[in-house]
């Protein structure tokens, strides 16, 4: 069991370390408000896990995992909702150097909210939790005891990787509140956002 658990935790951690969505989310989220909004972005994230988690064990999340319609509306949600936030990250970029120079944070809407919106209107989630976490779930537990437990070390490493990243970006505050890093990587997380969100669109499965 412990084995099991070994390898679910590396195949988790490699999956929570790979750039995407929730990383670009968390990135403006730190640059507009601050450490303390982008922690809280990270907790909605987490939270949006969680969700996932449940309703994986209750057997929702294949249910839409398997309904093209339903995997088409959350895709189509979650992909315009990316491409709304890139947008708005590249039109507020203008005002990039006045937020520098007076060093105050912006407000952005709630953070914790955002984290959970964007985690929850991916749908690749579901197809995750249903089609790949079960093949990692350890021997010798009930599934829905180990699919819960394999949500929560997920929930965990999401939380530890995110956080670190947060601390980080705050550390180099200085340097990215300069008006034209600033500016440039306003550009850069929009375009970014933008990106996931047509990625996100586009995508099959």
């Amino acid at each position: 069991m412990l084995t099991h658990l070994a390898t679910a935790c590396g195949v988790l951690g490699l999956l929570t370390v790979v750039p995407g969505p929730d990383m670009a989310v968390v990135t403006r989220r730190a640059l507009v408000a601050g450490r303390g909004d982008a922690l809280r972005t990270v907790g909605g994230i987490a939270t949006g896990l969680l969700l996932w988690g449940a309703l994986t064990v209750a057997g929702l999340a294949a249910v839409l995992a398997a309904s093209p319609a339903a995997y088409l509306v959350v895709k189509l949600l979650g992909a315009g909702y990316l491409v709304l936030l890139g947008a708005q990250a590249l039109w507020q970029h203008r005002s990039a150097g006045s937020v520098a120079a007076t060093d105050a944070p912006v407000a952005a809407g709630s953070p914790w909210r955002t984290g959970l919106v964007s985690n929850v209107l991916n749908p690749k989630i579901a197809v995750f939790y249903t089609g790949l976490l079960p093949t990692l779930a350890p021997p010798g537990l009930p599934t829905a005891w180990a699919m819960t437990l394999l949500v929560l070390l997920h929930a965990a490493l999401t939380l530890a990787w995110l956080g670190s990243y947060v601390l980080l970006l705050s550390k180099a505050g200085p340097v990215l509140h300069r008006p034209r890093v600033r500016r440039a990587v306003d550009r850069t997380t929009g375009v970014v956002l933008i990106c996931f969100g047509l990625v996100v669109a586009t995508a099959s499965r």
